[in-house]
């Protein structure tokens, strides 16, 4: 059998529950996949990067074969260096779409031995964004339809009223 491993890169300031649903089911298609938490200052993180791998390797412990990992490089020589065959990419609305179609062609470009490949989140999911659900947690809302209980209580102990 053909080892096939996937590089799922992101942000995830912080991870959701629609990340999640996405590598699991990447989990399911693929033997391994890598988590790919890029550093990506240009975007302001909330959380720095140790931060941000540690709550998504928390969160994805339970799916064995997935590993979490920083990355501060071009994603097509990380995943060149890890192996990887493909790239997923997340897709909510089709607003997305335009964006993520560069990106595919610009990594095709640069990678053109690696396939990005695109996966839409559950529907109860297709909304959510790392974005919204900090703008929601850093006004007081209640967020814990939308992320895991970890990044919940992380974000509730981030933007305590004092």
């Amino acid at each position: 059998m053909n080892q096939l491993k996937v590089i799922f890169p992101g942000t995830f300031d912080p991870i959701t529950n629609g990340h999640v649903d996405l590598v699991e089911r990447a989990a399911k298609m693929f033997t391994f996949v890598v988590v790919a938490v890029a550093e990506n200052t240009r975007k302001q993180p909330h959380f720095d990067i140790a931060t941000r791998v540690a709550m998504a390797k928390e969160v994805l412990k339970p799916v064995k074969n997935v590993e979490v990992q920083g990355f501060s490089t071009l994603l097509a020589d990380f995943a060149r260096e890890q192996g990887a065959t493909a790239i997923i990419r997340g897709l909510r609305a089709v607003s997305d779409f335009e964006y993520e179609f560069q990106l595919a062609n610009m990594n095709r470009r640069l990678a053109p031995d690696i396939e990005t490949l695109f996966l839409t989140p559950a529907e109860q999911y297709s909304f959510v964004s790392s974005s919204l659900v900090m703008e929601i947690a850093s006004l007081g809302g209640d967020i814990t339809t939308f992320v895991p209980n970890v990044i919940a209580n992380a974000l509730k102990s981030k933007f305590k009223k004092s």
